[in-house]
């Protein structure tokens, strides 16, 4: 249990850190910086119970919730990180493959289309932007990114 662990904390830590800097670079053609405030306002109010909201916006400010959203951002790495080595078996983490990576990398996009958009009030799949196309365009690209940092992550401490 405490290499399932340590793996799933180092490959989903790797992954996530690759998600960033990906951001980072998007930052190059005008991106605007990711801003984990929102998430972790809403995974405050996830926590008390509370998971749809008109417009996260608007939702009772949390103290530290910038830092909350950064957490719960590096948390749900770990988790998804740890998918995979559930589903496929530790002996992934010392022979690792891309399709496993990539299934779980692209079920990411889901989490984020069905639950925490919906949750913070953008609708499925950010429908109630109106730049949802790119969201979503950006969804699929930046999870593959995360995908192949499972992968890569998990080639690096094999």
């Amino acid at each position: 249990m405490a290499d399932l662990i340590w793996h799933a904390v180092v490959i989903g830590v790797g992954a996530t850190i690759l998600f960033d800097l990906w951001a980072q670079f998007l930052r190059l053609f005008g991106m605007p910086k990711p801003n984990w405030g929102p998430p972790g306002r809403w995974f405050a109010h996830a926590l008390r119970g509370r998971f749809l909201h008109d417009d996260i916006g608007k939702a009772a400010p949390v103290a530290g919730e910038v830092a909350l959203g950064w957490l719960f951002h590096y948390l749900v790495g770990i988790v998804f990180a740890a998918v995979v080595l559930v589903v496929w078996g530790m002996g992934w983490a010392r022979n690792p493959t891309f399709l496993p990576a990539l299934i779980v990398g692209l079920a990411t996009v889901g989490c984020g289309w069905f639950i925490l958009q919906p949750g913070m009030g953008m609708g499925i799949a950010a429908a109630k932007r109106p730049n949802a196309s790119q969201i979503r365009l950006l969804n699929i690209v930046g999870h593959t990114v995360f995908a192949i940092g499972l992968y890569g992550t998990a080639l690096l401490i094999r």
